[in-house]
């Protein structure tokens, strides 16, 4: 633990606090300051300027980040028939219907992201009090309950990856790892922030974007300078 704690300070040390840096500058310097020996996860931190209590200012949705998150998502599609075979044919992990929710019952919740077809979700609204707190549920907002599961399946297993506001206004979401190259990891952080950007509720208050953070899974964060974001919107 002590061994972690001096090579954390020594991270640290590196951040100059009270700078907002220029993306290029963070992400060069969060993945310099990892240092656990597995490839660590980059995160992002964005604090929108929106209150999640009201609901037209509930950001929520998906990106496709160009070059994924360096993860293979696991992919659940509910379908029955020919959609059951456009899932499996698109590279679903698993496809089902009544046998899989009676799987889900018995506690098995081994999967990232959940698709279903429209006419499935009277028998997956059965299993919400499992799939929704885990953040498991589809949803039609996030494209994740439609028809068209081939095209979605594909799109999550390319690095599509959901995201929404919690309490406190800020999203939460990886955007590669530390094995990235620069350019990699900076073109995904564009794609979610020209996303965010385009969800931006009537009713939020300027500034839109109140602060972007970089991290890695062992690192400190680091404080990016919004006025790019801005120049999105």
């Amino acid at each position: 633990m002590a061994k972690r704690g001096k090579k954390y300070a020594a991270a640290s040390a590196k951040v100059d606090n009270l700078k907002r840096y220029e993306l290029e500058e963070a992400v060069a310097l969060v993945k310099e300051m990892s240092f656990a020996k597995f490839d660590e996860s980059v995160d992002a931190a964005i604090n929108l300027n929106v209150n999640p209590r009201h609901a037209d200012q509930m950001v929520r949705g998906a990106v496709s980040l160009p070059h994924g998150i360096g993860k293979d998502t696991r992919v659940l599609v509910f379908a029955k028939g020919e959609k059951a075979k456009e899932a499996e044919e698109a590279g679903a992990d698993f496809v089902g219907s009544d046998e899989i929710i009676e799987k889900i019952n018995g506690g098995w919740t081994d999967w990232d992201v959940t698709v279903a077809t429209p006419d499935m979700m009277g028998q997956v609204g059965r299993i919400g009090r499992v799939l929704g707190p885990r953040g498991l549920m589809p949803n039609p907002k996030a494209g994740t309950v439609t028809f068209d599961v081939a095209k979605i399946v594909k799109e999550l297993k390319a690095g599509r990856v959901e995201f929404r506001v919690d309490k406190g206004g800020i999203i939460h979401i990886g955007v590669g790892r530390t094995s990235f190259e620069p350019q990699k990891l900076e073109e995904n952080v564009v794609a979610l922030l020209k996303m965010l950007a385009s969800l931006k509720p009537a009713s939020s208050k300027a500034p839109y974007f109140k602060s972007i953070a970089l991290s890695s899974t062992m690192s400190p964060s680091v404080k990016l300078d919004t006025s790019f974001a801005r120049d999105m919107l």
